[in-house]
């Protein structure tokens, strides 16, 4: 698979942009179109002879030459390459999800630290107000 973003000069994704990518040595090559957030995904069935095959990847007149890498023994991985073009791409051109979904693990993560202490503090004034009782009587 070969797959990323391509994004314009102020680091935002470009959608409905054509993505060419294309194996030279077998002449075999697609054209993608990226989504809404700049995202593009090409799916190739790669063998181990494709091993060390050149790979074009070209947008907005931009190209990028490759190399596919990959190791033979392992069957298990996904064999993938990310390729981005344009400022910012694969900093600012992760998924929304990705933002949205660490921002809310940060708000739950600080809500409850925020609840234990001030049950924490709720506990030692009770404690300190019995003690406090104690001593007038």
């Amino acid at each position: 698979m070969v797959e990323g973003y391509v994004c314009g000069d102020d680091g935002k994704g470009i959608a409905n942009t054509d993505v060419l990518v294309k194996d030279t040595r077998i002449s075999y090559g697609q054209v993608v179109r990226t989504d809404a957030d700049g995202y593009y995904k090409a799916t190739f069935h790669l063998h181990n002879d494709n091993l060390g095959d050149p790979l074009l990847v070209e947008a907005r007149g931009e190209q990028q030459d490759y190399k596919i890498q990959f190791d033979p023994k392992d069957l298990e991985s996904e064999r993938k390459i990310s390729v981005n073009f344009g400022v910012g791409c694969g900093v600012s051109g992760s998924p929304v999800w990705l933002w949205w979904g660490g921002g809310a693990v940060v708000a739950v993560v600080g809500g409850v630290v925020g609840m234990k202490l001030v049950r924490s503090q709720r506990r030692q004034e009770r404690i300190k107000g019995k003690s406090q009782g104690r001593r007038k009587s």
